[in-house]
């Protein structure tokens, strides 16, 4: 999997479905994805994975410790909720309404394409996080994360 790209607004109706855009389609095409499972994010959003990185991402949660109190607090809380869900024939996914109100998503969404997961972020909530943080201090986070990773 090579990973998304893009952000995109949908609008999720009454029943908790959002058409998925053509460009994800599109990427999802290629990657032969149409089953995925949607978990809990870890900012108040909520985190859709194809069923190919969900699969790896599980084997390496499922090998944490459970006599370990933080592995096993963590699984509890990063399996909490996971549900798996595919596309509808009109090329929309339904929302778990638990996960919704998790993520306070009402009508207004944004898909934000992060390597092999795609986030659906509350509209206000995503741009509220955007703000929250001055492009003097992205700057800095980028050189403490990536800095010295560039040059290997």
């Amino acid at each position: 999997m090579t990973g998304f790209l893009g952000e995109y607004e949908v609008t999720i109706d009454p029943k908790g479905r959002f058409l998925v855009p053509v460009a994800l389609k599109k990427q999802l095409a290629e990657e032969g994805a149409h089953q995925f499972v949607i978990n809990r994010g870890l900012d108040f959003c909520l985190s859709l994975y194809p069923m190919e990185s969900w699969d790896i991402l599980y084997a390496k949660v499922n090998k944490l410790n459970d006599f370990d109190i933080k592995a096993s607090a963590f699984k509890r809380r990063f399996l909490n909720g996971a549900s798996k869900i595919e596309l509808d024939s009109a090329g929309r996914l339904l929302l778990p309404k638990t996960l919704m109100e998790y993520a306070k998503l009402e009508k207004d969404a944004v898909l934000v394409f992060v390597g092999d997961k795609i986030e659906i972020w509350d509209k206000i909530k995503y741009k509220e996080f955007f703000e929250s943080f001055s492009q003097e201090e992205f700057k800095i986070m980028a050189n403490d994360v990536m800095g010295s990773k560039l040059d290997s």
